[in-house]
């Protein structure tokens, strides 16, 4: 989402094809497309044993790069990459995260690729357990938070980003109802807020699962569906993914207004409101969108090396130039997300109006494994059946 975490006004969107569960993070923003071979859903019909002729480039001087639509990175930052290691970067986009994820483990024995980027915690399970990936340290991984880091046991992934899924409000809409915005789970299910807030599908986006995820942690297992039965009971509008959420349905966005959007709460990511202020022209003194802080569900992204890679040596050089600080401090302003490395900077802009948030809710990987699909499953029996 971590996104990427939210990425903005006019995004590329976060749905897309069900095949199992699809998402961001990251935070979906207009990219400026750097180098990018687009597999339309058309060409990608995928069984278990692979695609023909879809595999990593066999010229030991290219390295693929295989990843998730939200994938945007400067141009001098990959010269810069290229020029240092002697490789050419290839960069295949191949649907929303959840898509992605799946396409590669269907083709984990003819990867079309050698390194992937942008599993995160939620489904980082899946990857591991289905042997998408094979043991690398990256260099300077000892420079990555601790809070971050994951599979410390057999280093088969690298944290790269993290963002937090909260949701949002139009302040626009709240000063001029004289209503003071949500600030935690508990305040959405209250008469004031009713028939306000819009959501994604559980089953069908990233951010959508990270705020089902964020019920889960803050209630239990026991308590999160009935807090969903009151969510719905007060009017909660659930859709497909966050382009429609957040660019079609929620009134505080360039591309809800332009819409007609008419919810003033939307779940999206605590670096939406940076994203309305850079790509607003001209840009305004303070964001036009709030962050409800106490709703808030941290989501962190991983890079690994495929199992079945071609240049593993160049997807190796690829893993420990994506933790270094060039990287590292170009991502907040391209793909709207935080570095995971110590003393990598962070752009005011992006700190004033989309800092993180200071308790979010978590979860550990392994709890996410056990009750993934059957907090899915319920949860799609109690909202949308």
């Amino acid at each position: 989402m971590l996104l990427r975490p939210a990425r903005e006004p006019s995004a590329v969107s976060r749905a897309g094809p069900r095949l199992f569960l699809v998402t961001p993070r990251r935070n979906p923003v207009q990219t400026k497309k750097l180098t990018a071979l687009a597999v339309g859903i058309g060409l990608v019909t995928l069984s278990a044993c692979g695609g023909s002729g879809g595999g990593a480039a066999a010229d030991s001087k290219t390295v693929t790069l295989v990843s998730h639509d939200s994938w945007a990175v400067s141009k001098k930052v990959v010269a810069d990459f290229e020029k240092r290691s002697g490789y050419t970067l290839k960069v295949l986009e191949d649907g929303d995260a959840g898509q992605a994820v799946n396409k590669a483990i269907l083709t984990k024995d003819n990867p079309q690729g050698d390194v992937f980027f942008g599993v995160d915690n939620t489904l980082l399970s899946r990857a591991l357990d289905n042997g998408l990936f094979q043991p690398y340290t990256a260099k300077g991984a000892d420079t990555v938070e601790a809070r971050y880091r994951a599979d410390q046991d057999k280093h088969r992934v690298t944290p790269i980003d993290s963002g937090d899924i909260c949701v949002n409000y139009d302040k626009a809409y709240f000063s001029a109802h004289k209503l003071t915005p949500p600030t935690s789970f508990d305040d959405l299910t209250k008469p004031a807020y009713k028939n306000l807030l819009v959501t994604e599908n559980a089953a069908t986006s990233s951010p959508g699962l990270g705020f089902l995820l964020g019920t889960a942690a803050r209630y239990g297992d026991g308590g999160w569906p009935a807090y969903w039965k009151k969510l719905k009971a007060n009017g909660v509008k659930v859709v497909d993914g966050w382009e429609q959420a957040y660019n079609e349905e929620f009134s505080g966005s360039a591309g809800g207004r332009k819409a007609k959007g008419d919810r003033p709460l939307v779940v999206s990511y605590a670096s939406s409101p940076p994203a309305e202020v850079v790509y607003a022209d001209p840009r305004p003194a303070t964001a036009p969108t709030g962050v409800a802080t106490g709703t808030c569900f941290r989501q962190t992204e991983y890079a690994g090396l495929l199992s079945n890679a071609r240049n593993t040596a160049g997807g190796k050089a690829l893993i420990d130039f994506l933790i270094g600080k060039e990287f590292q401090q170009d991502m907040p302003l391209n793909m709207f997300v935080y570095p995971v490395v110590e003393g990598a900077k962070v752009p005011a802009v992006f700190t004033e109006y989309g800092p993180q948030a200071g308790d979010p809710q978590t979860l550990a990987p392994d709890r996410i494994a056990a009750h993934r699909d059957q907090w899915v499953k319920t949860w799609t029996s109690l909202v949308l059946k």
